[in-house]
């Protein structure tokens, strides 16, 4: 059975969200991101990287959301979208991969986790998740889908970030994108969203932003003699 190695994050909700839309069977594997549990030799051997999500396939590893939703929407052919609008697919798969995701982080940690409030960055990293919620608001307009003329994975992908949009962009959060606010809403209503959400339920993860937190989230900035 295929497992998922999740944490209740933007990117581990894309995948889970996928997963229930495709009906497809999995087994749930939490990994406590704010204990170090991304760290461990035995999670490194399935993702690299240390972080979530990954999966384990037919003896496959896949790691990263966007590479994830792409090989098992291949797989499948489960909301892959048209081949005919692959080349829009790709586009902004990797828009929202490299671009919508990590700024929209970015603004999450300057402006609510680092430990010191930097003006420069608070604005940079801000105006930069504005400036591409623009792009997709402009995209939207007279649309129902990121791409072509179904639901498909490109949704899925932004659907776990713009889910955040409130600690992303701040108290007014997607009041100035109504395209994006209908688009959001749309999905956000589809029943695969409660499941996804609920899948976690019966799993406590640690939620205070301690020092542990910190230091298991962002070890880089740490004197690891420390």
């Amino acid at each position: 059975m295929l497992k998922l190695y999740f944490h209740q994050t933007p990117n581990p909700m894309k995948v889970a969200l996928y997963l229930e839309e495709a009906g497809l069977p999995y087994e749930l594997i939490p990994v406590d991101t704010m204990k170090g549990e991304q760290h461990t030799p035995e999670y490194r051997a399935i993702n690299p990287n240390g972080k979530t999500p990954a999966i384990e396939d037919d003896g496959k590893r896949v790691f990263d959301s966007t590479a994830i939703l792409m090989y098992l929407s291949e797989k499948t052919g489960l909301l892959a979208g048209k081949a005919e609008d692959r080349s829009e697919m790709m586009s902004w798969l990797m828009f929202l991969a490299t671009g919508l995701g990590p700024f929209s982080g970015q603004s999450v940690h300057f402006r609510h986790k680092a430990p010191e409030q930097v003006p420069y960055a608070i604005n940079r990293y801000l105006r930069e998740a504005e400036r591409h919620y623009e792009v997709l608001e402009t995209h939207m307009e007279g649309r129902d889908y990121i791409v072509g003329d179904e639901y498909s994975i490109a949704d899925i992908s932004a659907w776990g970030w713009i889910d955040k949009a409130m600690p992303v962009l701040g108290g007014e959060g997607l009041e100035n994108y109504p395209n994006l606010k209908r688009w959001f809403a749309s999905v956000n209503a589809r029943p695969a969203v409660e499941r996804a959400r609920n899948i976690d339920k019966d799993i406590e993860f640690k939620t205070d932003f301690d020092e542990e937190a910190a230091r298991a989230l962002y070890p880089q900035n740490f004197d690891k003699k420390a």
